[in-house]
């Protein structure tokens, strides 16, 4: 773990060549900590999985809906990472609450996509056994700034840019990139990178090298801000 990351620091890591506000933390962990955190996947109760079409996934944290999230306790595993990301401020103090982990196996990847109300505007994500790349798009509601008399529909014409996010790397999305636009990965098996990869300077792998994807799993630590009390979801309250 890189402990001279602060909240301060952080803003080094900003990714200058997208739109406010992607940061990109290369070996956040390491080799260790990341076989460890694949042990505790792997070791969770089989119901804690979800399948879905394209991966699958578990919960922890609570299940977040628009009344607001009951909270569970997360395991010390987990929350050991929550604290850390924490301590850098990007949850404007809070400490996170809500942890999704996500299995992508090669070939699978997930539509573009906005995270909701539900969460503080804010998404932090460790990647775990293999790289991906994360796309960027503008939603079909929303032409390019050049293009204000048209609106691109295709999932093609909508494309900005893309992220490569390597193993035990942690990526942080805020700001305008997150509110205004779609992310998404595309089901493929291998990546060639190009110059539409923004961090392309801060990662190992180079232009125009191709990678093949192996299982990923990923950790999506959020905040919630709105919890419930239990009794107020089982109508107990007295």
């Amino acid at each position: 773990m890189q402990s001279t990351l602060t909240a301060a620091s952080l803003e080094t890591q900003l990714i200058n060549q997208a739109p406010r506000a992607a940061y990109y933390i290369p070996d956040f962990i390491t080799e260790a900590e990341e076989e460890y955190l694949l042990r505790q996947v792997y070791n969770a109760p089989k119901p804690k999985w979800t399948q879905l079409s394209g991966r699958k996934l578990q919960n922890w944290g609570g299940l977040p809906h628009p009344r607001g999230m009951v909270s569970e306790k997360l395991p010390p595993w987990l929350q050991t990472y929550t604290n850390k990301i924490s301590s850098l401020g990007v949850f404007a103090g809070n400490c996170a609450n809500h942890v999704l982990v996500n299995e992508y196996k090669p070939g699978e990847g997930i539509m573009p996509h906005e995270d909701g109300p539900l969460y503080y505007p804010t998404v932090t994500t460790i990647s775990l056994g293999s790289h991906t790349v994360l796309d960027f798009y503008l939603p079909p509601d929303r032409g390019r700034p050049e293009e204000e008399d048209q609106v691109s529909k295709t999932e093609e014409q909508r494309y900005v840019l893309s992220f490569l996010l390597e193993p035990r790397s942690l990526f942080v999305l805020r700001e305008d990139l997150y509110k205004n636009y779609l992310h998404g990965i595309h089901p493929c098996t291998h990546d060639t990178l190009s110059h539409r990869v923004a961090n392309l300077d801060k990662c190992v792998a180079q232009s125009d090298e191709t990678l093949a994807r192996r299982t990923r799993v990923s950790l999506t630590i959020r905040y919630v801000p709105k919890v419930l009390k239990t009794t107020l979801f089982l109508g107990k309250g007295k």
